[in-house]
């Protein structure tokens, strides 16, 4: 019997171990892999997260555009009754 013969029992216990090599070096790597992708999600949600509290800011501390256009028109009636006046 040679290590090529299947009904060799060295020979497919050979066998068995670099495939078993093969798929733990598989793993490893896909294992790898994953962990960077769980990172790399991590660290969006963390900018994503930022840019929320950024915007919320933002939007806080802007007038919104009815504010303005009333401001601007108690502005326009009050010069008007100012040059009336005068």
């Amino acid at each position: 019997m040679n290590e090529t013969d299947p009904n060799n029992p060295v020979a497919v216990a050979l066998e068995l171990e670099r495939l078993r090599g093969t798929l733990e070096a598989g793993f490893a790597r896909a294992d790898g892999q994953l962990a960077l992708l769980v990172q790399r999600s991590d660290q969006t949600d963390k900018q994503l997260a930022d840019h929320e509290v950024r915007l919320d800011t933002l939007e806080r501390s802007r007038w919104p555009l009815a504010s303005i256009g009333a401001l601007t028109a108690a502005v326009g009636v009050a010069v008007v009754l100012w040059e009336s006046v005068r």
